[in-house]
């Protein structure tokens, strides 16, 4: 079974991990962890197990990504087996090749574990690791159709769950000295807002999927930081700005929603739904993208990051690295971000080169569709770690490729 089309993408990213064969039209995106809640203390969700818990409050996550690297193996191969079980997925690993992404920069031991579990556990016929960002430039390259991916010059910033990363490709290869990482992805964003929301309003410190779902629903990132801080001294600014947010009973509303019109819409007095009233907070969180000390990191913004990585790039190719800069990642998708992006990117840049932001519909998945684009080309053969040569070499050959 070595066409193609047989060949499993896994994208296996920190918060989700998207699958599918390459032969699918979209892959099934899937929680890459495992959860408890008080509610149900015998029981642990794996994956998507969790929409059927009856009661998410005090939920908690048993990470298999701690810091951005894969560290528990044991959590993972939980996961794994949930999904590529009957229950899951129903795509089984034994005798296929399989294309995984793995971090940027990843060390080898943890290369070697994940061949090792691959190979010997789950029997497969072959693997080829990649990064998100090799996959998303290839999809770009594949979506252009003008540009063959030996000639594509472009950067790639992954605005992820653990990292935000800014990886810049020169005629097709990554250029490793022009990686650059900022500490700072979803969860920093989720913590931060557990912790405002905690000491200004209610205690939510355990309540992080509910934390998280607020964050998606309320956050955005301001155009002009310091107008926007006006909420403060300007009644009319902070009526553009407040919302009030409901939270959920787990009986009645099973996720929070923002209430559209309080005086036309009153709670009754009866009611035991809680809410929130959330001002700044819905923009000085996501401001940690661009500013990072806020929060005690030391780290310049995504914007510094990107004209930074053009150090290390070849001069000839900075044009068009500017003109094709290509954003993914769950945590991209705060309305406002593509535009703040593109400005300060604008204000710190040459004057006489062009800069152009590339944004995909669907930014969580456009490395997964690369993958998919990858494991159908006629090269994938000749780049695939095959069993033989894992059994005959060992893990250290594949490095060779």
């Amino acid at each position: 079974m070595d066409n193609g089309e047989a060949t499993v993408v896994l994208d296996n990213g920190a918060y989700t991990a998207k699958l599918g064969l390459a032969s699918h039209d979209d892959p099934q995106t899937i929680l890459n962890c495992i959860m408890k809640v008080k509610a149900e203390r015998r029981r642990a969700f794996i994956g998507n197990q969790i929409h059927e818990c009856r009661d998410s409050s005090g939920l908690f996550y048993i990470l298999c990504f701690q810091k951005g690297y894969l560290l528990n193996w044991d959590i993972q191969k939980t996961v794994w087996d949930h999904i590529f079980s009957h229950e899951g997925c129903g795509i089984s690993l034994e005798d296929r090749n399989i294309l995984v992404t793995e971090p940027q920069l990843n060390f080898p031991t943890i290369q070697e574990t994940m061949m090792e579990i691959l190979f010997e556990e789950y029997h497969c016929n072959g693997v080829h690791k990649s990064t998100t960002a090799e996959l998303a430039a290839y999809n770009y390259c594949a979506d252009s159709e003008e540009t063959s991916m030996q000639a594509l010059n472009c950067i790639v910033v992954d605005v992820g769950y653990s990292f935000t990363h800014v990886v810049p490709f020169v005629r097709g290869k990554r250029v490793l000295k022009g990686i650059r990482r900022i500490e700072v992805g979803g969860k920093v964003l989720t913590n931060h807002l557990k912790e405002i929301i905690s000491y200004r309003h209610l205690n939510v410190m355990d309540e992080s999927y509910v934390v998280n779902q607020i964050k998606e629903d309320v956050c955005f990132v301001s155009q002009n930081f310091a107008d926007d801080m006006r909420v403060h001294s300007d009644a009319k600014k902070r009526s553009e700005v407040a919302v009030e947010y409901m939270l959920p009973d787990f009986t009645t509303v099973k996720r929070g929603y923002i209430r559209k019109s309080p005086s036309k819409n009153p709670i009754s007095e009866d009611s035991d739904q809680q809410s929130l009233r959330l001002c700044n907070e819905r923009f000085t969180v996501p401001e940690l993208l661009f500013n990072p000390s806020d929060v005690g990191i030391q780290q310049v913004g995504i914007p510094e990051a990107v004209i930074d990585a053009l150090k290390d790039c070849p001069p000839y190719a900075h044009h068009e690295l500017l003109r094709n800069i290509l954003v993914i990642g769950g945590t991209s998708l705060f309305p406002g971000f593509i535009p703040r992006l593109k400005n300060e990117i604008r204000a710190l840049a040459p004057d006489d080169l062009e800069v152009s932001l590339i944004f995909p519909d669907d930014p969580v998945t456009y490395g997964w569709y690369g993958g998919k684009e990858m494991a159908s080309s006629e090269v994938f053969r000749d780049i695939i770690f095959t069993r033989e040569e894992y059994e005959e070499n060992g893990y250290t050959a594949s490095n060779e490729r």
